[in-house]
C-alpha cells in the first residue's frame, strides 16, 4: 500500500513567485471561509494602526466568521422552513388579546420546550394572532438552530395523501419526523376525509415526544371531531398532543376586523 508523500504537505508558498495574496485568498477559499477573504486586509490594517498582536488579529477574524457563518445559518434555517411571512414577537401587539399569557409566550421563545420535545396548541377565533404567534415562535426556533417546518394542516393532509399515491409516504413521514419543530396552522378550517385523518393522525403519533410540534386551531377541543369525524381517532389524537403541551387560549375580537374598524 502506497504512503503519502510528506513532502506533497509542506507549504509552497516561499518557493512560488505566485503573489502571497492570491495565495491567501485562494487556501481561504478553500478552507470555505469568505469572511476571512472578505476581511482580513481590513482587520490587518486596522489591527497594525492598533498595534494589535497575531494572536488577537487572528481573533478577531474569527469571531467575525463564526458571526457570520451563523447569519448564514439562520438564513438557510428560515428558507428551509418554508414561512409565508417572516414575523416576530416584536410585531406582535399583546394587549390586542389580553386572553393571551404573554409570560407563557415569551418563555416558549427561549425554545427550551423544543428541545424536551414538546408541543404547543394555541386556540382561538379567527384573527387573533394565532399564526402570528407560530410564526414568531418557528423564526426564534431558527434563531437557535432548531430545524423547522410550517405548513397548514390542509396543505399538509393534501402532500400526504399525494405521497401515499406516489408511494413515497414513508420517506414523507420519516421528513417529518426528523424535523425538530413542525408548525401546522390552521387545523379546524377544512374537514378531512377518513383517510386523510388517517394520515394526519399517523404525523402526531409518529412525533409523540420525538419532536415539538406546534398547532393553531380556530375550534375548542370539543369540536375537533367535526374535522377528523371520528371520536375515537379525535380522543387518541387528542391524548397524544396534550401530553406534555403549553396551551395559548387566544379568544377575543379579529384584530384584523378591529385594525379595519379603526381605519373606517
Amino acid at each position: 500500500m502506497s504512503t503519502l508523500d510528506s513532502t506533497s504537505l509542506e507549504p509552497t508558498s516561499l518557493a512560488t513567485t505566485v503573489p502571497p495574496q492570491v495565495l491567501l485568498n485562494h487556501h481561504l477559499k478553500k478552507l470555505r471561509l469568505p469572511t476571512f477573504v472578505r476581511e482580513h486586509e481590513k482587520v490587518a490594517f486596522e489591527c497594525a494602526q492598533g498595534e494589535i498582536d497575531y494572536q488577537r488579529y487572528l481573533l478577531r477574524l474569527c469571531e467575525l466568521e463564526h458571526i457570520d457563518r451563523e447569519r448564514r445559518n439562520i438564513e438557510r434555517r428560515i428558507k428551509q422552513a418554508h414561512f409565508p411571512q417572516v414575523k416576530g414577537l416584536d410585531t406582535f401587539d399583546f394587549s390586542a388579546i389580553p386572553s393571551l399569557n404573554k409570560p407563557m409566550v415569551l418563555e416558549l421563545a427561549r425554545c427550551e420546550w423544543i428541545a424536551r420535545k414538546e408541543s404547543c396548541i394555541a386556540l382561538g377565533n379567527a384573527g387573533t394572532g394565532k399564526t402570528h404567534t407560530a410564526l414568531a415562535l418557528g423564526l426564534a426556533a431558527c434563531q437557535k438552530n432548531h430545524s423547522v417546518m410550517f405548513t397548514t394542516a390542509a396543505a399538509l393532509v393534501h402532500e400526504l395523501m399525494e405521497a401515499r399515491d406516489e408511494r413515497r409516504l414513508r420517506l414523507l413521514q420519516k421528513q417529518l419526523v426528523r424535523v425538530e419543530l413542525l408548525i401546522i396552522d390552521e387545523l379546524g378550517y377544512v374537514p378531512f376525509t377518513a383517510v386523510g385523518a388517517e394520515l394526519l393522525f399517523e404525523v402526531f403519533s409518529r412525533r409523540y415526544e420525538q419532536g415539538a410540534t406546534l398547532v393553531t386551531s380556530n375550534l375548542p377541543f370539543d369540536e375537533w371531531t367535526s374535522v377528523f369525524g371520528s371520536e375515537r381517532l379525535t380522543g387518541a389524537l387528542l391524548d397524544r398532543l396534550t401530553h406534555h403541551s403549553h396551551i395559548l387560549e387566544m379568544n377575543g375580537e379579529s384584530y384584523r376586523l378591529e385594525s379595519r374598524k379603526r381605519k373606517k
